[in-house]
């Protein structure tokens, strides 16, 4: 029976040259199906080639217009926003000289116009009702003089100097507030100008994204190598299994690292010696390597070591022991072919 042969890999460069000149030749196709011009009431878009990149792919540009109405707006708008920097410019100026001169907060000018007010509307008051207590005091006996006499006159005069006070500190808050406001609102107007003629930045139409799928160059090549790799497998399948009768290395050779070293294994029974001069043994592992408890087939490692030390490594943790890579052993089958022709 002839040995089959596994089907030969598609060129990757290649393939992946031709992936990428579908998907270039699909986003070309797209953008210029996509790239549509418009028009409505207010205006245009509009899209046209300008050109090449390096690489050939066409360069586009999109130009919007605004018909003769809205254009004449923006431009009347665009006018007013240089009127209005103009202006802020000019007023600029002044800020300096605003903010070089400190804010006269003094007492003295505020507190007389205060006293000037509060005496007009306060001193009336206090006449009043500084007669009212001499009448009472005189009424209840208290005459000037005495102790209770002095001490209610105290009061009083406490109470109307109190009143004088507070006339003082409210109106002395708002005597600043007033002084504040008007060395800022100049400030606040100027600041005003220039923020009405911030430059807008230009919104720009976004540019059309490529949307019919490219053609899948390298999934038809997959399919086609799988459809191969199917009839391969069919065959080794085929051929393994007709080979296992008489050389199979049962679940230990299945592929992959398994121990192997002689001192890992007892119950040693010779099954068949391959071409490679590898004994083919039944065996048990020691218990105390804590490995399968089933029975199993498989190779020596030492003897490996001797033919293929590239499959051959040693397990730490293993005490140093030896294990065999199945994977890299040649397959059975073809050592049984050799072994026929022999």
């Amino acid at each position: 029976m002839d040995t089959p042969q596994a089907p030969a890999a598609p060129d990757p460069a290649a393939t992946a040259a031709a992936q990428s000149a579908s998907n270039k030749a699909t986003a070309v196709t797209q953008y210029g199906l996509n790239a549509t011009n418009q028009n409505t009431p207010s205006g245009s878009l509009s899209y046209k080639q300008i050109g090449t990149w390096e690489d050939g792919t066409p360069r586009f540009e999109a130009t919007t217009a605004l018909n003769s109405g809205e254009q004449s707006i923006y431009d009347t708008g665009l006018q007013t926003r240089q009127n209005v920097a103009g202006i802020g410019k000019d007023q600029s100026a002044r800020i300096a000289s605003l903010l070089g001169t400190p804010v006269d907060l003094s007492n003295e000018a505020t507190e007389s116009r205060l006293m000037d007010l509060g005496s007009k509307r306060l001193d009336p008051r206090f006449a009043r009702e500084s007669d009212a207590l001499e009448t009472n005091l005189i009424n209840r006996g208290i005459r000037p003089g005495s102790k209770a006499y002095d001490t209610m006159r105290t009061q009083f005069d406490q109470g109307k100097n109190d009143a004088y006070n507070q006339l003082l500190l409210t109106g002395r808050g708002q005597a600043v507030q007033e002084a504040l406001t008007e060395r800022n609102q100049p400030i606040n107007e100027i600041t005003a100008l220039m923020g009405n003629s911030q430059v807008s930045q230009p919104n720009f139409t976004s540019t059309p994204s490529p949307g019919v799928a490219p053609t899948d160059v390298i999934g038809a090549n997959q399919q086609s190598l799988n459809q191969q790799n199917v009839g391969y497998q069919a065959q080794v399948a085929q051929q393994q299994g007709l080979m296992n009768g008489l050389f199979g290395l049962g679940k230990a050779a299945a592929g992959g690292w398994a121990m192997s070293d002689i001192d890992t294994k007892e119950n040693i029974e010779v099954v068949d010696q391959r071409p490679d001069g590898l004994h083919i043994i039944d065996f048990d592992y020691k218990p105390e390597f804590g490995l399968s408890p089933e029975r199993q087939r498989g190779f020596v490692a030492q003897e490996v070591a001797q033919v293929y030390p590239h499959a051959v490594a040693r397990v730490p943790s293993k005490g140093n022991r030896m294990a065999v890579d199945y994977s890299q052993v040649p397959d059975l089958f073809s050592l049984g072919a050799e072994m026929r022709a022999a």
